[in-house]
């Protein structure tokens, strides 16, 4: 089914083809879906998951009213078996080893000694880092790589006197470089070689195509620490600047206050819920403030923790206001700012939403997003929706403060954060490392050798089934399973057939390498605004089709697709590892289109050069 309508015959092929001057309906509705699919997916307002459920839905449902006819047989049902592509286990299978390494704290050890580097020669340890994180990531997922090594850089850089914003970038973009170099070093990776494979063409192994990423790494690993530190300005991190604005204070219920013969949670929810009761004291008794049935009563003395705004708000509803001379400062206190990741507990909640037991008792005073100037006051009437790359400030006691790091899913910047089962590094390191080989060698499959892996870390206890299940993604299976419907819409429908010819129309009469040199500068522009995965999968039976259709060997335009689809490098919404970086950095969109284009320029020319040279 997926070759309907792609390959033509060798004569057709030397002597040019033209596209169809008509189209199938299904092929119009096919390229139609596709193009909504990739503005709606663009959309920063609509969650990601929600759109790839949107484009399942109608794919499906119309599809199975509307069947394509004979020869493909197209039906609705065909789009739902995404979810049991071998290449979607593979990826959900090596995110969970990811995590296995992740919660062993194997990369930690890494981060102590290039700490003890970059104290010692900034030049050198900038290599080392990047050579590093170039290198793990083609193994490995590279988010938790980056989540590992931004903590450690905003610390070092704070100790060392210099800018985070001159380091972060350059080690976030080595990290999609370094994934390039091999199948799994990232989902779309995976993804392309297995519709390739699914499409006729020979399995692509692991390290098939490492020779051109390699010489592109080289040079991208030049610019990352030769120039990219030069042309990035310094940037103030969302955490400089902000004084701490958290009191304690107490305040007596008057005899005529409203809050009298309430329970204690229906008065804070009437005064706000932005302040911290950390006791009540009733004459020489101290009451248990987390009983919901706690009544309050007339000269009740509430001990309270908040802003200015907040306890004067208690104030004002307990009838009794208090000077600010009776405010004073929690002993101890400490600032940190919490980035808030996909897994993190604070993702798609509302302020409002948290529970205290989820900050461990630590009170937010300040908000940042990527493309704001400074650090938000959080104000009484305050209630962002936190998403991915946003960062909040949090202030509380030093106990508390490490309380919260050792939560494992907290990414905290500017902190070593704690991390559990550290004995069992060697081991989780060494079943990912015999991952890799098993595959590469050939001797099983990447998803059978990742499926042995996940078994060994559990049965060792390398990674715990929580975790491991906490490690799948599904806003990325979702994305993963709508993009794989697309596929099949395109080619199913000959509407991919369509696409190639027409591409091959508008490049007529070019040279082959200037047909392969516009197809990754195509790929890798549409990445920068739509997931990466959605382009990679869309793209390479175009890709195949295009070279059917010049009489060419396919393997180049198909590595064509997989490298430009990881070349996210003009705006933080590429990757997600960009938002990240932008949050932690201080960044705006400009600095990534000031440092990524002429990586990108650079990239686009090496890889045009190499694939060229070895493939046609």
């Amino acid at each position: 089914m997926w070759l309907v309508g792609l390959r033509l015959r060798p004569r057709e092929a030397q002597r040019g083809c033209h596209p169809p001057m008509s189209l199938s309906l299904h092929a119009i509705a096919a390229i139609v879906l596709t193009v909504g699919a990739l503005i709606l997916i663009s959309r920063d307002k609509v969650p990601l998951e929600y759109s790839a459920a949107a484009i399942l839905v109608v794919a499906v449902v119309g599809f199975e009213l509307f069947p394509v006819p004979e020869p493909s047989k197209l039906r609705g049902v065909n789009f739902l078996a995404g979810f049991g592509n071998e290449a979607l286990i593979a990826i959900c299978l090596l995110l969970m080893l990811a995590k296995g390494v992740e919660a062993s704290g194997a990369l930690q050890q890494v981060g102590r000694f290039l700490t003890h580097i970059w104290l010692n020669n900034r030049s050198l340890a900038l290599l080392a880092t990047l050579v590093f994180a170039a290198s793990v990531s083609a193994f490995a997922n590279n988010t938790p790589i980056v989540v590992m090594l931004l903590p450690i850089l905003v610390g070092v850089a704070h100790r060392i006197g210099t800018a985070p914003s001159k380091m972060l970038m350059p080690v976030g973009f080595a990290t999609i470089i370094g994934g390039m170099s091999t199948t799994i070093g990232t989902s779309t990776n995976l993804l392309v070689v297995s519709v390739a494979e699914e499409m006729g063409l020979p399995r692509i192994g692991m390290f098939d195509f490492f020779v051109p990423a390699l010489f592109a790494t080289f040079v991208g690993i030049l610019y990352l620490w030769l120039f990219l530190p030069r042309i990035l300005p310094e940037r103030a991190t969302p955490l400089e600047g902000t004084e701490s604005r958290v009191f304690e204070s107490s305040v007596v219920i008057d005899a005529g206050s409203a809050l009298v013969g309430m329970k204690l949670p229906d008065a804070l929810r009437q005064i706000g819920g932005g302040i911290r009761v950390l006791r009540v004291q009733r004459g020489t008794r101290h009451e248990l403030v987390r009983l919901p049935t706690l009544t309050l009563k007339a000269q009740d003395r509430l001990f309270i923790r908040g802003t200015p705004e907040y306890i004067e708000a208690v104030q004002r509803a307990a009838g009794s206001p208090v000077t600010d001379s009776e405010l004073k400062r929690a002993p101890d206190e400490r600032l940190i700012e919490i980035v808030v990741t996909r897994d993190s507990p604070l993702h798609r909640k509302h302020l409002s939403e948290l529970q205290p037991d989820l900050l461990r008792g630590l009170y937010p005073v300040g908000w940042y997003r990527p493309g704001q100037q400074t650090m938000t006051r959080i104000e009484q009437s305050s209630n962002p929706l936190l998403r991915t790359g946003d960062v909040l400030l949090l202030q509380g006691q030093r106990q508390d403060v490490q309380t919260l790091m050792e939560k494992a899913n907290m990414l905290v910047l500017a902190r070593t954060i704690h991390v559990p089962r550290v004995s069992k590094a060697p081991l989780s390191v060494g079943i990912m490392v015999g991952v890799v080989i098993v595959a590469a060698l050939g001797i099983l499959p990447i998803v059978a050798s990742a499926l042995c892996g996940v078994g060994l870390m559990l049965v060792t206890r390398c990674l715990t089934w929580g975790e491991a299940w906490q490690a799948i993604d599904t806003r990325l299976a979702l994305v993963i399973v709508a993009s794989l419907a697309l596929g099949t819409a395109l080619v199913g429908t000959g509407a991919a057939a369509f696409l190639a010819q027409s591409f091959v129309l508008l490049i007529e009469g070019l040279p082959a390498p200037v047909v392969l040199s516009a197809l990754l500068l195509l790929i890798a522009l549409l990445t920068e605004v739509v997931t990466n995965n959605a382009v990679a999968i869309i793209g390479t039976p175009i890709a195949i089709g295009v070279a059917h259709q010049l009489g060419l060997p396919p393997t180049p335009f198909v590595l064509a697709v997989l490298f430009g689809a990881n070349m996210s490098y003009l705006t933080p919404i590429g990757y997600q590892t960009n938002l990240l970086v932008m949050s932690a950095g201080g960044y705006r969109f400009s600095d990534f289109f000031r440092g990524g284009l002429p990586l990108q320029i650079l990239m686009w020319l090496v890889l045009s050069m190499i694939l060229t040279w070895l493939y046609l």
